[in-house]
């Protein structure tokens, strides 16, 4: 099993910026990519950023410019910074990673984290 823990999110002015933080534990090893995920009200989940392990990154493209993904392996750590922020980019984000274990890929998910952008 995999676990994450996210943190960093808030309330931000539009123009603002937030960071947010994933740690994972347990079996990295295992985890072949890590990435963000937001759910505004009313909303499907969407995929934010990508980060495969050896492999590029890759971003939604209304955050393209915006938003960076990166990570720190010797932190188990993954980060989101969040640049320029739209009222839009409201929404609960959701640090996910996905393990690959006996042919079978498996996704964990942290409990999630509110940002709030104001006009």
């Amino acid at each position: 099993q995999v676990q994450l823990v996210e943190s960093g999110g808030g309330l931000v002015q539009a123009g603002g910026s937030l960071r947010l933080s994933c740690v994972a534990s347990g079996r990295i090893f295992s985890i072949y990519a890590m990435g963000w995920y937001r759910q505004a009200p009313g909303k499907q989940r969407e995929l934010v950023a990508a980060i495969p392990t050896g492999g590029d990154t890759n971003y939604a493209d209304s955050v393209k410019g915006r938003f960076t993904i990166s990570r720190d392996n010797a932190k188990n750590t993954v980060y989101l910074q969040m640049n320029s922020l739209k009222p839009e980019d409201t929404a609960v984000y959701y640090c996910n990673a996905k393990e690959r274990r006996m042919l079978t890929n498996y996704d964990y998910w942290a409990q999630g984290t509110q940002v709030t952008v104001s006009s």
